[in-house]
């Protein structure tokens, strides 16, 4: 089917298309990424992974507590923090005391350093890579980070404003209705079904990624 008649129906079910318009996620301009400092990818990391399976606006209210907890969230200190550190934190009520998202912390900010220090910061690493091939950038995060398989790494994306999909269970809903997907939403094979859908049509009408997933996500419904 035409994007433009998916694009009609989240429309007409958001009140119109100005309504809709306006609840698009923001996508980064050129150079944007590449400006945000490593020790904020880690923070934005790390929050998306204390939200998953977790009340998200818990994790929001809490956020201030968290930067201070973690002093800032610096990956040079980070990647090699000794583990009493990481005991205090698991003891510290500042902050949700999961040790497990916890000790997430040094491998993700080692992933940070690694990129950094090939390509100038972490945020230039996004910065070059390209929106038609998310499934790669995602399978890098899973292989180099720590709990970013999931749809984790996919939200942290989305909020730094890297231009991508977001497999949510609408999106999920509304690519199985087009039936360009029809693997399980967590495999490799759905992620490589849903990148060759949303490729095909970001050259059909021009549109970010991240807004072809959130029309296609306003489409579900009656």
């Amino acid at each position: 089917m035409a994007f433009s008649k998916i694009y009609q129906w989240a429309a007409d079910r958001k009140g119109g298309e100005a309504a809709m318009l306006s609840m698009m996620p923001r996508v980064a301009k050129p150079g944007e990424l590449a400006a945000i400092s490593d020790d904020r990818y880690l923070s934005e990391i790390t929050r998306c992974i204390f939200k998953a399976g977790f009340v998200w606006r818990v994790i929001e209210n809490k956020w201030p507590d968290f930067e201070a907890a973690f002093e800032g969230f610096v990956p040079l200190y980070w990647q090699q923090v000794p583990p009493d550190v990481l005991e205090e934190l698991a003891r510290d009520e500042r902050i949700v005391r999961n040790m497990q998202k916890i000790r997430t912390v040094p491998d993700n900010a080692r992933m940070i350093v690694d990129a950094a220090h090939e390509y100038g910061s972490f945020g230039q690493f996004l910065e070059q890579w390209p929106s038609d091939d998310e499934v790669g950038l995602l399978l890098w995060l899973k292989k180099n980070g720590a709990r970013l398989g999931g749809n984790s790494a996919q939200y942290f994306l989305r909020r730094m404003g890297w231009d991508g999909f977001i497999l949510s269970n609408d999106v999920v809903t509304a690519l199985r209705r087009e039936e360009v997907l029809d693997a399980s939403p967590g495999s490799q094979k759905a992620l490589k079904q849903a990148q060759q859908a949303f490729n095909a049509w970001h050259r059909e009408t021009g549109l970010p990624y991240s807004h072809l997933s959130r029309i296609l996500s306003f489409s579900v419904g009656d």
